[in-house]
């Protein structure tokens, strides 16, 4: 084409092929054969070639109800977390020619206005985490083929879940913590109200209901540094024998943790142990460095679309949940003497 010139179309292609727009259509889009010959065709091909014409494939798609894009929705983008599943999901969904968009739920939870005029047309499929749930009613995205992440598998309304092993998780913690000697707990739990906080909370209690002389408060707060500490500072110094470890639903919760110990004149590790969950950035820029659960963000969010793609190709996701790990670093020890 010369410079400043038009695009061509597929009306150019069709008067250089000497072939109507209908011929152009189906050689383009391979679905020529027996339909029309195979001379014409390439010579359909060859115009094609010349005039440098590119089918616009965007306009393909809505024709045929496919755009080739998925909506990711997410409690917030205040979190390398689920950045981390962004780029997961991204990875994946662009190794099969396909497109996410990223969606957070205002507030972290809660509805949120419809992004589209409507999601059905917009979309392929919806991939949302539990914590933002709610979002896709209003967005009617739940009519969608859809997949849930952090979500209870046997009460979800997706067509699969995909989750993380919390629950291992939440064992490794408690039973480091145990083997360190420490029998008084403080859970500093995430005051959102998700099936994921669920999870920690009961096997929490249920881990500790199983060894005799342990005791456990818990206190619940928003996934903020301050009030995080707020809520860590009235749960410590409240009567009684204070707790010796504090496990937190999140590494913002456990450097809030810090903050009012810090407050109250407790060393870490040596009067408090502290432990977090999910192994941020964060994790080792506090000092001492931060015992946590390391959370694969990116495979999460490959995992994510994985099952995704197998719903729309009616095959059946991978069913296991993404293994976690304990990592130990110095903020945990056992509890010094009374």
């Amino acid at each position: 084409m010369a410079p400043g010139s038009t695009r061509p179309t597929s009306r150019d292609v069709a008067q250089a092929a000497g072939v109507s727009q209908a011929a152009v259509s189906l050689v383009l889009g391979d679905k020529w054969r027996g339909r029309v010959s195979e001379t014409t065709a390439e010579r359909v091909r060859q115009a094609a070639r010349d005039l440098g014409y590119r089918p616009n494939l965007a306009a393909r798609n809505l024709r045929l109800g496919h755009t080739r894009t998925v909506l990711l929705v997410v409690p917030a983008l205040t979190t390398e977390f689920f950045a981390g599943v962004y780029t997961g999901a991204a990875r994946i969904a662009a190794q099969h020619g396909f497109g996410v968009v990223l969606y957070p739920s205002p507030e972290g939870i809660g509805p949120a206005r419809d992004p589209f005029a409507s999601a059905q047309a917009a979309l392929d499929g919806v991939i949302a985490s539990s914590m933002a749930a709610d979002a896709l009613t209003a967005i009617r995205g739940d009519q969608l083929p859809l997949v849930m992440l952090d979500s209870d598998p046997t009460g979800s309304h997706g067509a699969a879940t995909v989750n993380l092993d919390i629950t291992d998780g939440i064992r490794q913690v408690t039973d480091h913590l145990l083997t360190l000697g420490h029998r008084r707990f403080l859970h500093l739990a995430a005051d959102i109200a998700s099936w994921t906080f669920e999870v920690r909370a009961h096997e929490l209690a249920a881990r500790l209901a199983q060894v005799p002389g342990t005791s456990l408060i818990t206190a619940g707060a928003p996934i903020s540094i301050d009030d995080a500490r707020t809520a860590a500072e009235t749960a410590l110094s409240a009567p009684g024998p204070r707790p010796t470890a504090v496990i937190c639903d999140d590494d913002k919760l456990a450097a809030g943790a810090y903050k009012a110990a810090r407050r109250l004149g407790l060393r870490i590790p040596d009067d408090l142990s502290v432990t977090g969950l999910d192994d941020l950035a964060l994790a080792t820029a506090i000092d001492p460095e931060l015992t946590t659960v390391r959370l694969d963000a990116e495979l999460f969010g490959e995992r994510g679309m994985q099952a995704l793609l197998a719903v729309l190709e009616g095959r059946q996701p991978e069913g296991s949940d993404i293994p976690v790990e304990l990592v130990v670093r110095g903020s945990t020890a056992p509890p010094s003497a009374p």
